[in-house]
């Protein structure tokens, strides 16, 4: 377990992370801080913890849009994801129809052919 000195809304905070997480605290720190310094900016001293409930309930607005948007991406990615799959379908369908249209006319040919080698073979000239 490590340890980092934080400052919060011009407090001093001895936090506990897990090793190696010490940066992206101090990141969250300085995050936190920076938007009690905007709100104070813009509405000047209206006390420690409204500015700290303020602050965080502009994180909770941003993690509940961030997380609404995830849902739309997953639902948009499953909708992709089942027109890949339905395309491929189709694809597999139309190669069956073309794989068994070009057999067709191969069979044809050949018929073709065994007829006119009869037909030479006979003696029967064409033409």
């Amino acid at each position: 377990m490590s340890h980092v000195n934080v400052t919060i809304n011009g407090r001093q905070y001895r936090m506990a992370c897990e090793e190696g997480q010490e940066r992206q605290l101090l990141q969250l720190a300085e995050s936190l801080e920076s938007r009690i310094t905007a709100l104070r900016g813009k509405f000047g001293e209206i006390g420690d913890a409204r500015l700290t409930v303020m602050s965080a309930l502009m994180i909770a607005d941003e993690l509940l849009d961030a997380n609404q948007r995830i849902v739309r991406l997953e639902e948009q990615l499953t909708a992709l994801q089942d027109a890949r799959y339905a395309a491929a379908e189709r694809v597999k369908a139309t190669q069956s129809a073309i794989s068994a249209a070009l057999n067709s006319a191969a069979e044809r040919l050949e018929k073709m052919t065994q007829t006119l080698n009869r037909t030479v073979g006979n003696g029967i000239a064409m033409g």
